[in-house]
């Protein structure tokens, strides 16, 4: 007969509008992701909980289903927290699944595959019901051009052109497993599937492939960006709110 309770790992998938948030790391300044969800797992759970997140997005950055997890002495079944926790958490956030893992199981420490989009509408005029999960452009964009330039990407590589200066990580080096820019009706989808990703990479690959879509730099340039290793040589750092962190794959 259990006399105590058993600490637990819970991982949780969050699906997410980031619209309304400062992001998914806890600030001074406004509510965040992380803090909607270790104000809600406290009150459900009655104890002190601080998740540890697998991907720290920026403001009005979106998810489907970025990772979190926390361990817990609660005696509620992994898989039923999801339930319970939804009906706390505000419409704009829910928990796609809860599962118990392993008590040494963290999310950073995995190897896993990450994967990004960035949709882009084109049109003559914007689209109000488009304007919070993508980028409004008029100007003609050759994705043949973009699919070109794309390539150059693939695989490991010094990212360091493609990274916010001051960003604090150890090693700029990343692999870029997959770049498939689509067509979807009036949209352009750029999908980018790594091990990892580096301070606003992806938007910077989003606004610098968008410039070889206008024709303003060739897709050959790719590689003397990457070769530069240096911020200035790549394009602008396109906007948060069309970026959206579609999934996560576990390889371990």
């Amino acid at each position: 007969m259990e006399t105590e309770n058993r600490k637990k790992r819970v991982r949780l998938t969050v699906a997410y509008d980031g619209t309304n948030y400062h992001g998914w790391q806890i600030q001074n300044n406004g509510i965040t992701i992380e803090s909607e969800l270790n104000r809600c797992l406290t009150a459900l759970l009655g104890e002190k909980i601080a998740v540890i997140g697998a991907s720290r997005t920026d403001a009005g950055v979106h998810a489907l289903g970025n990772i979190a997890v926390f361990d817990t002495n609660s005696r509620m079944p992994a898989e039923k927290i999801s339930y319970a926790l939804n009906a706390r958490l505000p419409e704009d956030i829910r928990i796609q699944k809860s599962e118990e893992v392993a008590d040494d199981w963290h999310p950073r420490y995995v190897q896993s595959r990450k994967t990004y989009e960035y949709r882009i509408y084109r049109g003559e005029f914007a689209m109000p019901v488009k304007r919070l999960y993508s980028l409004f452009c008029y100007h003609k964009l050759d994705v043949d051009k973009m699919r070109e330039a794309a390539k150059y990407l693939e695989g490991e590589h010094d990212f360091k052109s493609f990274c916010q200066v001051g960003a604090q990580v150890e090693s700029t080096v990343r692999t870029i497993y997959q770049v498939d820019v689509r067509e979807e009706d009036s949209d352009i989808v750029i999908r980018v599937c790594g091990n990892g990703f580096l301070y606003n990479m992806v938007r910077i690959i989003a606004g610098t492939l968008m410039e070889v879509g206008q024709g303003k730099r060739s897709p050959e340039d790719m590689q003397r960006i990457l070769e530069a290793a240096d911020r200035s040589a790549a394009g602008p750092t396109a906007p948060a709110h069309a970026l959206l962190l579609y999934r996560y794959d576990f390889l371990q």
